[in-house]
């Protein structure tokens, strides 16, 4: 109950940025593809469940910036996204579809694959 919201901040930003001292390198990482699965982490560690999990991710950001979406409810908007929880990876940073890699997830073991993502009923993105 301490915590309402997860959410992330996108910011990729490109290594040279990044490989500089801690003060100087510039703030920020992919995050788009990589906060479901790193979020799951709390479900599969069982420190959280899936509804109370997407309660934060979802459900309380829209709530809190007074949104009529983040839940499925008749009228919403059909935000939905498609994942299976269970599906082991390992992250490659190669692979992401962001313009950057930069993330703190590469070759690490992760689950949780999103298989599609819908914005108001329409599909934005199918995995191959």
């Amino acid at each position: 109950g301490l915590i309402d919201i997860i959410s992330s901040m996108h910011t990729p930003q490109d290594e040279e940025s990044k490989r500089l001292p801690f003060e100087e390198a510039a703030a920020g990482a992919v995050a788009l593809e990589t906060l479901l699965p790193a979020a799951l982490r709390l479900y599969h560690a069982e420190l959280l469940d899936l509804p109370t999990l997407f309660r934060a991710m979802s459900l309380n950001p829209a709530k809190r910036l007074g949104l009529d979406s983040g839940r499925l409810a008749k009228g919403a908007p059909a935000d939905l996204v498609l994942f299976d929880p269970d599906v082991p990876f390992v992250l490659d940073r190669f692979k992401l579809r962001s313009k950057s890699q930069n993330t703190p997830f590469d070759t690490q073991r992760m689950q949780g694959r999103v298989e599609a993502t819908y914005v108001a009923g329409e599909p934005v993105y199918r995995r191959d």
